[in-house]
């Protein structure tokens, strides 16, 4: 499969809808992906021809349904190059996989006195599970800055690692300025004190070419939803050595070899971090997502994804000063998401705005709160593209946009509690 994605965007039924009477345009993808048709049909035919649970049956249905669970995560291994697929842990999504890796990791190995060091650029949800562990244990977090360009501030981190940093928790994508971190430069850094790394890749995995041995990292967690997969879908991969040390916060069925009543023996990996009868489908649309995207080659995503960021950051130039842009302004430095404020509008106003010409954008403070509080703010409209937008969609958003500038004084007087309350 070559990368085109006027050819791709046939595979998305979805984006042959019409809102408001105008083509959609979908650009809110950071906060969930389209599903192709592929995928959409894999969890049909689960469903239609061999549902069953996994590892409970001798029956037929049982063990296709478990072969093809199992197939998922060694699909999964390749696509981010583990070195096993024990290592690979379905979860039900990123914030779920972070926690089990705060919890189950952290509350054994951390104690008074001991330092984590997260960014200030983080997700709730790479940030507040370890708050909760610090608090449990005694130990102290310490937080990295960012430069007025939204690029980490990598000296500041290098003065606050040391003998007692145990952990360093980072983003390798920002969910709202885009940036991207050097997650290998950071994992060295935490190793050489003896610390672990733990990476976010929520945003990161689905738009760069990711491999786990290169980078050096030793936790990784990301979402089967933001890469085209089913929602309810998520990877949790750790370095097997930690793995193996670590005990389940969530046990019970499928996750023990045996129980008495004076004592437990936990399944192998990955099973015993994945009790309970598992998202059998979800686990097989996500192996088949995965495998569209090897298809089309990880490295031509990112470069599709650097194209429209570059093409739209010099577009965005013709609205003058009535935009603001956070973040990077090297398409090199940034993933494919565009954060910015019209002046003198509500963010919700331009988002609602911009539905009316059939555009979808995400407006709030995209789960990362501290963030926008380090940029002044209270929130923003982010634009954020995947395979198979197009630089129509990105015309379509600069037009629609010079609309809103000019309707901005008819628009100011609108009460954002109509609009969205959410945030």
């Amino acid at each position: 499969m070559g990368f085109n994605p006027y050819e791709i965007r046939k595979d998305f039924p979805v984006l042959e809808r019409k809102i408001n009477g105008k083509r959609l345009v979908y650009l809110d993808n950071a906060a969930t992906s389209q599903k192709p048709k592929q995928v959409i049909e894999a969890i049909r035919e689960y469903y239609e021809k061999y549902n069953a649970n996994v590892h409970r049956g001798l029956h037929t249905l049982s063990q296709e349904a478990s072969e093809a669970y199992e197939k998922a995560h060694e699909v999964i291994a390749k696509f981010i190059n583990a070195y096993s697929w024990e290592e690979v842990i379905f979860t039900s999504n990123s914030t779920d996989s972070l926690n089990i890796i705060a919890y189950s990791w952290g509350l054994k190995n951390l104690k008074k006195g001991d330092e984590i060091i997260i960014t200030v650029m983080e997700h709730h949800s790479n940030m507040l599970p370890w708050r909760i562990v610090a608090r449990l244990t005694g130990a102290k977090v310490k937080y990295i800055d960012i430069t007025d360009d939204g690029l980490l501030r990598y000296d500041q981190l290098e003065e606050v690692v040391s003998e007692k940093t145990k952990v360093i928790a980072v983003t390798l994508m920002s969910n709202v300025l885009g940036t991207i971190n050097d997650v290998k430069r950071i994992a060295k850094l935490a190793h050489s004190v003896g610390a672990i790394i733990v990476v976010d890749g929520a945003q990161g995995v689905p738009h760069l070419p990711v491999n786990v041995k290169e980078l050096e990292i030793d936790f990784l967690a990301f979402s089967g939803h933001k890469m085209l997969g089913p929602t309810g879908t998520g990877v949790l991969w750790g370095r097997k050595d930690l793995l193996e040390e670590m005990e389940p916060i969530k046990v019970g069925g499928g996750t023990i070899k045996d129980v008495t009543l004076e004592s437990v023996e936990w399944h192998d990996l990955p099973w015993r971090f994945e009790p309970g009868t598992p998202n059998i489908a979800g686990g097989i649309g996500l192996a088949v997502a995965a495998e569209y995207l090897m298809r089309l080659g990880m490295e031509n995503v990112r470069e599709h994804e650097k194209e429209l960021t570059a093409y739209t950051l010099k577009r965005l130039e013709e609205l003058g000063d009535d935009i603001e842009y956070y973040g990077p302004r090297d398409p090199e430095q940034k993933g494919g998401v565009i954060a910015f404020n019209i002046k003198g509008l509500h963010h919700h106003i331009v988002g609602k705005s911009l539905d009316m010409f059939g555009i979808a954008v995400r407006t709030g403070m995209h789960c990362a709160h501290p963030l926008h509080y380090r940029l002044g703010i209270k929130g923003t409209v982010r634009a954020s593209y995947y395979i198979y937008n197009v630089k129509e969609d990105v015309d379509a958003l600069i037009d629609a946009l010079k609309t809103i500038v000019k309707l901005k004084d008819v628009l100011s007087s609108t009460e954002v509690s109509d609009v969205c309350t959410g945030t």
